[in-house]
């Protein structure tokens, strides 16, 4: 007999024995209906017992899901580095005169650029060197490649890295956008964000999902989790399949057993991709810089400038009363043999020889001369430890920096 027949028989059979022979009494005086009746008001209920959790009997609590976390990018930061070693060399020695544009710094002070390649009116520099090749735009966007990498970053934080973990940077192919979407496939696993809250992140601790509204699912070594919007959600896992319905109950089984279970909380957002920094020109162009070999003016170790010379400072000094500028400065440089002291003097009387020379042609009447020594080597003087005379012959030079 099921037990909604039995509840069914213990209320009704009363009834009957009262219809058939009246207000009969029970053995201890109470009137029999009213007993039986005490008797099935008492009686536990079944179903409800299976509708409602136990007060003591509290749920296992849910494994948290991960939060997405996007590894940290180098992004340019190597090529940077490359880009800046590559200017401190010369790769194609120069003999005589050149004439190249100038940069500076923030603070309006002459750059070093030996070695680069070429830099625009629009100040775009551009590298083709040992190094790797570079392609530099004033606003810091461009793209380099080099030792098996290949970086592109846009003026807007975007832009792609395809890794070389053995050239110093990312192992990862990399794909950010200026809203912070993107993906990176590397080492940390295969990431996929959409820069509103939303990802995916599939690494060594399972596949994660979350749909940027509190909601997500974790595939991992605690087994199946899965968090809805409105705090309920599942559990497949070491205690079995647990069920959280939202509203502070919940079962675990099977069999089903009610438990007392509190809401889930909603996951947290995913992340965004940083923007890619950008790369750092060597400055801003502020004129140009025309470099004299120190052989076309002096006599080794000398400070006073050869006769044979002459005709060449007339065609400077012509070509400069021609130009606009805001200042000038003719800067002596030397290389590294000798005392510092020694070699700082003889910069500076360089330099002063032709801030001389040019006047005398009517022009520099503003020019201050200034010396720098050995300090600011254009090439390398050694190379492996050994005498690199090229280098040092490129570093024996004078410069007129004419800024505009």
């Amino acid at each position: 007999m099921s037990s909604s027949t039995r509840v069914f028989a213990l209320s009704a059979f009363p009834l009957l024995l009262a219809a058939l022979a009246g207000c009969s009494k029970s053995p201890d005086g109470e009137p029999a209906a009213t007993a039986e009746s005490r008797i099935a008001r008492d009686a536990p209920d079944p179903q409800g017992e299976e509708a409602q959790p136990d007060a003591q009997n509290q749920g296992p609590e849910f494994p948290i899901i991960p939060s997405i976390v996007v590894p940290e990018i180098i992004g340019v930061t190597p090529a940077q580095r490359a880009l800046e070693s590559s200017l401190q060399s010369i790769l194609n020695p120069v003999e005589g005169i050149t004439v190249s544009p100038a940069r500076c710094s923030t603070d309006g002070s002459l750059i070093n650029e030996g070695g680069i390649t070429e830099v625009d009116e629009q100040g775009k520099l551009t590298r083709n060197g040992d190094e790797g090749i570079f392609m530099i735009n004033p606003d810091g966007s461009g793209t380099a490649n080099f030792e098996g990498g290949l970086v592109r970053v846009n003026a807007d934080g975007s832009g792609t890295i395809n890794g070389n973990p053995s050239g110093g940077g990312d192992d990862a192919i990399i794909t950010v956008q200026a809203d912070g979407s993107g993906t990176y496939n590397g080492v940390a696993g295969l990431i996929q964000l959409d820069g509103k809250g939303a990802g995916t992140w599939n690494g060594d601790s399972g596949l994660i999902t979350n749909n940027g509204d509190g909601s997500g699912t974790w595939n991992g070594p605690k087994g199946l989790v899965r968090v809805n919007a409105d705090g309920s959600g599942t559990w497949n896992g070491e205690e079995g399949l647990v069920y959280n319905n939202g509203d502070g109950t919940g079962t675990v089984g099977p069999p089903a057993r009610p438990v007392k279970m509190a809401p889930l909380p909603p996951l947290p957002k995913a992340g965004r991709f940083p923007p890619l920094k950008k790369f750092a020109p060597p400055g801003a162009p502020c004129g140009y810089v025309i470099t004299l070999n120190d052989r076309v003016l002096f006599d080794f170790d000398k400070s006073d400038i050869r006769p044979d010379a002459a005709s060449l400072l007339d065609t400077l000094a012509g070509a400069l009363k021609d130009v606009k500028s805001t200042g000038m400065q003719v800067r002596g440089h030397t290389d590294s043999k000798g005392a510092d002291a020694y070699n700082q003097q003889l910069s500076e009387r360089r330099a002063a020889s032709v801030v001389a020379a040019l006047r005398e042609r009517g022009t520099a009447q503003q020019a201050d001369a200034k010396g720098y020594g050995e300090t600011e080597p254009v090439a390398p003087n050694e190379i492996e430890g050994k005498d690199n005379p090229g280098g040092r012959q490129l570093n024996r030079r004078v410069e007129i920096f004419v800024r505009s």
